[in-house]
């Protein structure tokens, strides 16, 4: 019955960060690396605790998952907290038993299975769930038979301890299945939260779009008919000047309705292969007079073979609003660097980095919400439409910012073979 109570003890100290992370973490903190920072110290509280309270078989086997936490930190943090989580257990173990066997068999194990485990750390984010789960199960396998092997080298093979630790690596190998089974179903509802959350916003601009755009235009284009008439060469220079500001107005609010149907309406899927260098080649010849009004350098580090599976219309779209944005934001002049290579785990990568205003944390993360805009006269629907176009590619925005340093934009596609 003690050996029971210690191995749900161990579980339970598995549960509470995966519940803390998704239930606190996630909705209040929205910077990736805060988000990673925060799991990591949950990850090496969860090792520690595992540690002191570990099973105990005998006089001298004393066991614990310590491996799962640090599995987890590592193939969902990476190099950093897996290192960091590494080093945490190797300080404890010394600080806990002195340099003993244990303790040179803890470090030979660790410079033994770390490097594997953050060699499968990019495959195994690129993977779906069930691949992820494999991955994680060989791991934890590995992990525990590299312990059976280098103790039974260290202490000698005998049958009570080789069948006590073929108890620990089943049941290492069982709950390490369960967790990320648990992890990533977890991380799907909440992905599933969000996308019906998105789905809602997107189907009531669309309702508003089909309902109203019709009915607001045809009144604007008659009243611009007949201002544009009433324009006579005889007419004084002030109201000559009043019908141009109203004719520009009514432009402008037929350019938001047109933003509007781009988001609400169903577009058809013309995507093919293409070159996203190309393309971005486009962009740029595009909008260099533009950025040259504004006394505004665009540089370029564009490589060849960066092919995805997109609408080039629509990345076209999305590229010149993004760009657009870069050179406004630099009223005074300056540089952007516009980029496009291919990335070791599979992405194509897209750069856009300005020396702009920039932005402060709150203003990044309503960054692409409808209406939200920096400029004076804007409407904040053309970011919206160049998210939703990038999200329809199946592709990830990363944006990093810091006011009066400037502005980066990340863009991340699936490579297209």
């Amino acid at each position: 019955m003690s050996i029971i109570k210690d191995f749900l003890l161990q579980m339970t100290l598995m549960v509470l960060p995966i519940f803390i992370y998704f239930t606190i973490i996630t909705e209040r903190v929205k910077h990736d690396r805060n988000k990673t920072i925060l799991m990591t110290v949950f990850w090496g509280i969860s090792i520690l605790l595992c540690m002191s309270f570990p099973l105990n078989f005998g006089h001298d086997s004393r066991l614990d998952i310590r491996i799962i936490p640090l599995l987890f930190g590592a193939l969902y943090g990476g190099f950093g907290p897996g290192v960091f989580l590494a080093a945490l257990i190797i300080l404890y173990r010394l600080n806990f038993g002195g340099i003993s066997i244990g303790f040179y068999n803890t470090v030979l194990v660790l410079a033994v299975t770390l490097p594997v485990i953050l060699f499968y750390q990019k495959l195994f984010m690129r993977s779906r769930k069930y691949k992820r789960v494999l991955i994680a199960v060989c791991l934890s396998f590995y992990y525990c038979f590299v312990g059976i092997s280098l103790l039974g080298i260290i202490k000698g093979f005998s049958f009570d301890a080789i069948k006590v630790q073929v108890i620990h690596m089943v049941f290492v190998v069982g709950v390490t299945w369960f967790f990320v089974m648990l992890y990533e179903t977890i991380r799907e509802i909440q992905q599933l939260r969000l996308d019906i959350q998105n789905a809602e916003k997107l189907r009531v601009i669309s309702e508003l779009t089909s309902v109203f755009a019709h009915e607001i235009r045809n009144p604007m284009q008659v009243t611009r008919g007949f201002l544009q008439l009433l324009d006579d060469p005889d007419m004084s220079e002030s109201k000559k000047q009043y019908i141009k500001i109203s004719i520009e107005e009514l432009d402008r609010a037929n350019d938001i309705i047109n933003e509007f149907l781009a988001f609400g309406k169903p577009t058809v899927d013309n995507s093919t292969k293409i070159n996203v260098g190309q393309q971005l080649e486009q962009v740029v010849n595009i909008l260099e007079n533009f950025a040259l009004n504004f006394d505004v350098k665009i540089k370029k580090d564009i490589h060849d073979s960066c092919c995805i599976y997109a609408n080039p219309q629509k990345l076209n779209q999305s590229l010149i609003n993004i760009l657009k944005n870069a050179v406004e934001s630099m009223p005074n002049g300056g540089s952007v660097w516009v980029a496009c290579m291919s990335t070791e785990d599979g992405y194509i990568k897209v750069m856009i980095k300005d020396e702009g205003i920039g932005m402060t944390r709150k203003q990044l993360d309503s960054l692409g919400s409808p209406f939200y805009s920096l400029k004076e006269k804007g409407t904040g629907l053309g970011m919206m439409v160049s998210y939703q176009i990038i999200h329809s590619f199946k592709g990830k925005i990363k944006v990093n910012s810091n006011q009066n340093i400037g502005t980066e934009f990340t863009i991340l596609f699936p490579q297209y073979p």
